[in-house]
């Protein structure tokens, strides 16, 4: 028969496995709690997004009769040493816990026998709540009916048993109109130090010397900015398989030029641009009949570097128009060559091409810069003609200044197309946070 408490009881229960259910039509989660009554991590919280905790000794399941009943399957004899509490917590989507009826929970044996239980009469305008926990006493483990609720929802909850809380766990958008107090200050667009030469012994009285014949000072050529190291040919991978693959084509110059390349595969590719500059660098693509089509590059930055995005017409013939007081340097890459989006922070300066080959997900981005800042995004998994691009994703970026988006991408593979970014920034998949994902139902 079963024991049933009240709050503030606890009861002995045996040391395996057990089913608890939960009732009735709230959401559900379990918190593994190490010593101090903390998680460890983020992979100690068990709810609908995670299900199963990484020891196998707690998982959560749907109950098939559609009743609203949560059932969580506990391996008591195989839960870590180090975890010495396991709480049981229900939160509401929508209204408040003393909405719910027979809101209750109640531990099974592996025949079915109940064990003990604790209905909850005293609900009031909480939207969070740790029902019940399981813990750790005299070499076994014993059931307490907690019934703590929570005003905050399941945000203060989760900041008493030690989840880090990501600022950002709303769907808001965050912008950063000030200094940055979590990363590096801005790097800023500076003019060169002149430093002021340094003081010099002064030089002994001599004769003065007999007059020599002045040779003529010829001034060097403008130097080219050196290249970057050459790029291997990049080989080909399973998860990126749009557009053709080749060998880079290096070209230079000392100023105002036509870019043009033969023998490239028609379709979109990779320019990578540096120049050395004080001025004005402006890039277009030039029509068969050498006429000014689309703007790619428009600034007024020194030193002008970035990575553009560019489509070969069919003839395989890519002419860009390059207007710049200074040497530069272009390397024409396939889109392989593009750096991938990861969970690791990526730092780049300029306009560029990133490829995403996973799956949905979200990718957090950090301009620095003055000027104009915008992204497109181009999904080319059900894209089958590599030589043209399909259009943009709608949706995305376009803003002028300092900013921090969050880009919510679809399935790769796909392009985030940085096509104006005339300063630093920085660029990484947000990693996919079990916290995150669960207090995305708190309540603010």
């Amino acid at each position: 028969m079963m024991r049933g408490l009240v709050k503030g009881d606890n009861a002995f229960v045996p040391t395996a496995p057990l089913r608890v259910a939960v009732r009735n039509g709230v959401d559900v989660a379990v918190l593994l709690l190490a010593e101090g009554g903390r998680v460890r991590g983020d992979a100690d919280i068990v709810f609908h997004g995670a299900p199963v905790h990484s020891s196998g000794a707690v998982r959560l399941s749907e109950g098939g009769d559609g009743d609203g009943t949560v059932w969580l399957e506990t391996g008591l004899p195989a839960v870590e040493e180090d975890i010495t509490r396991v709480l049981v917590v229900a939160s509401t989507e929508s209204g408040t816990l003393r909405d719910v009826e027979g809101l209750s929970v109640a531990v099974l044996g592996t025949d079915g026998t109940a064990v003990v239980g604790y209905e909850v009469t005293d609900a009031g305008g909480e939207t969070a709540m740790v029902l019940a926990e399981l813990y750790r006493r005299a070499g076994g483990w014993k059931f307490r009916a907690v019934g703590q609720g929570y005003l905050d929802g399941l945000t203060g909850l989760a900041v008493d048993h030690g989840v880090d809380v990501p600022e950002d766990h709303g769907t808001e958008v965050a912008v950063d109109h000030g200094a940055d107090v979590t990363e590096e200050a801005p790097v800023e667009n500076r003019a060169p130090e002149t430093r002021a030469p340094e003081p010099r012994a002064p030089e002994p009285d001599l004769p003065p010397s007999p007059p020599q014949a002045v040779a003529k000072v010829v001034e060097p050529p403008a130097r080219v900015p050196a290249a970057p190291a050459p790029a291997p040919f990049p080989e080909p991978v399973a998860d990126w398989t749009f557009g053709a693959f080749f060998e880079p084509h290096t070209l230079s110059g000392p100023g105002n030029d036509v870019i043009s390349v033969e023998g490239l595969p028609p379709g979109p590719v990779v320019v990578e641009l540096a120049l050395r500059t004080e001025g004005y660098t402006g890039v277009w693509t030039l029509t068969p009949d050498n006429r000014e089509d689309d703007l790619l590059v428009n600034s007024t930055e020194e030193n002008f570097r970035g990575r553009l995005l560019v489509v070969v017409p069919e003839n395989g013939r890519l002419r860009l128009k390059l207007r710049a007081d200074g040497p530069w340097q272009a390397r024409v890459l396939p889109l392989a060559a593009a750096r991938r989006l990861s969970e690791e922070t990526m730092e780049g300066w300029g306009p560029d091409v990133l490829l995403h080959t996973g799956g949905t997900a979200d990718a957090a981005l950090h301009y620095r810069g003055s000027s104009n800042f915008i992204v497109d995004v181009f999904e080319l998994a059900e894209h089958d003609d590599p030589t043209v691009l399909p259009d943009a994703r709608p949706g995305y970026i376009n803003e002028i200044g300092r900013r921090r988006e969050t880009l919510e991408l679809p399935e790769g593979p796909l392009l985030v197309h940085l096509a104006r970014a005339d300063g630093p920034w920085r660029a990484r998949l947000k990693q996919p946070r079990a916290a995150t994902a669960w207090l995305r139902r708190a309540r603010r």
